[in-house]
């Protein structure tokens, strides 16, 4: 298949471009040019910003797009007026974030969030990140109607994570002792390989596959303390946890999700019960937890300097908050 991808060079994009190109397709990358360059010099590159230069994409045929930086409706409404009857489908990158309650588990049916009146859509919050996804979504529905695909991601880990939401609990586990653990060791956590991601993606496009999927993992529940026990056994570490309450991180302002990676307040827990029935049943699969730890970890020592976008606790305010819990 002739494959163009928007970015292909950072993240979940560099793995779905890695896994097409393994698997023979041949691949466009539209991105620019300013990320990891020297990547898959097999590729075709053409170079550019999407906000102002998605023409050079004209009077070109792709048998797919598979866009993984569309964060504005504007922005993927202008590509896919340019892509009209160039390309077979298209496959849009979206987010679980786009429903509006988290207080049940959400199948693809469960109703989407809303941009809050007077906000502006050419910028992202916490409170309009979910709502733009929407607002995507319904202009790839729009423009393809029957030739879409939207996959739905949770959180996603692995090796190239530039975010740090993931990487810091196999980072901190393997340096051991004292460690603060969040909230209840009974609450959910979801997050997803982005090599399951990728991979699956391709195969879906492969099979020409339609529709909306929610895709997060693992395929069983999994808590936040069996999650912590299973890095400290495969790192080998001499981790010693120390659970605080959900009241304690509130009060001292601890910010859920990024400076404290994974933990959500108990109000939007179920967040992390997301419903991925329909992606199993079209083939979604996972790594095992045990090689996601070590191969994110092993990843994250090769990495000289992390990454400025993470945001996740540093060691300074870890241990002011437990001497805060237990003076």
């Amino acid at each position: 298949m002739n494959i163009l991808i928007i970015g292909g060079t950072v993240f979940l994009g560099r793995h779905i471009a890695e896994t097409a190109l393994q698997a023979g397709h041949k691949v466009t990358l539209f991105n620019r040019g300013i990320h990891n360059p020297e990547l898959f010099p097999e590729a075709e590159k053409i170079h550019g910003d999407r906000r102002k230069d998605v023409s050079l994409l004209k009077n070109r045929k792709w048998d797919a797009v598979i866009d993984t930086s569309g964060y504005f409706p504007k922005d993927v409404s202008t590509l896919a007026e340019v892509l009209k009857g160039s390309i077979s489908q298209y496959i849009f990158i979206s987010t679980v974030s786009v429903y509006s309650n988290f207080d049940k588990p959400n199948d693809e049916n469960s109703e989407l969030a809303q941009l809050p009146e007077g906000a502006d859509e050419t910028k992202i919050t916490g409170e309009t990140y979910g709502a733009l996804k929407v607002l995507c979504e319904q202009e790839v529905l729009k423009a393809f109607k029957n030739e879409a695909l939207i996959i739905r991601p949770g959180l996603i880990v692995g090796p190239h994570d530039p975010t740090g939401r993931f990487t810091y609990w196999p980072r901190r586990i393997a340096r051991g002792g004292n460690i603060l653990a969040p909230g209840n060791p009974a609450a959910p956590v979801q997050f997803i390989d982005v090599r399951d991601l990728a991979e699956w993606t391709i195969r879906l496009v492969e099979a020409r596959t339609t529709g909306i999927f929610n895709a997060t993992g693992p395929k069983e529940l999994l808590k936040m303390g069996e999650f912590l026990k299973e890095c400290k056994t495969v790192l080998k570490s001499n981790a010693d946890f120390t659970w605080v309450s959900e009241d304690f991180l509130l009060k001292n302002d601890v910010a859920a999700y990024t400076e404290m990676p994974l933990w959500i307040p108990a109000q939007a827990e179920d967040m992390s019960r997301t419903d991925i029935s329909k992606a199993v049943e079209n083939g979604l699969t996972f790594h095992d937890l045990k090689t996601t730890i070590e191969d994110t970890l092993d990843w994250d020592k090769t990495i000289i300097e992390k990454f400025q976008q993470d945001a996740s606790m540093t060691t300074e305010r870890e241990q002011e908050l437990l001497k805060a819990w237990n003076p």
